[in-house]
């Protein structure tokens, strides 16, 4: 049972949690950075490539 006024203590529960990494690469040559634009990734993470 769903109904939000009825049964209170039947409400859906939503969670949404975010994960953060950082990899600092310290003189990168072009190669790497070519390695880590080719990366496959699944779906939902993201890559910025900062110079």
């Amino acid at each position: 049972l769903k109904s939000p006024h009825v049964n209170k203590k039947s409400q859906e529960q939503f969670e949404m949690k975010i994960h953060k990494r950082l990899i600092d690469i310290v003189n990168p040559t072009p190669q790497t950075t070519g390695a880590l634009k080719k990366l496959s990734l699944p779906a939902g993470v993201h890559v910025e490539i900062k110079a």
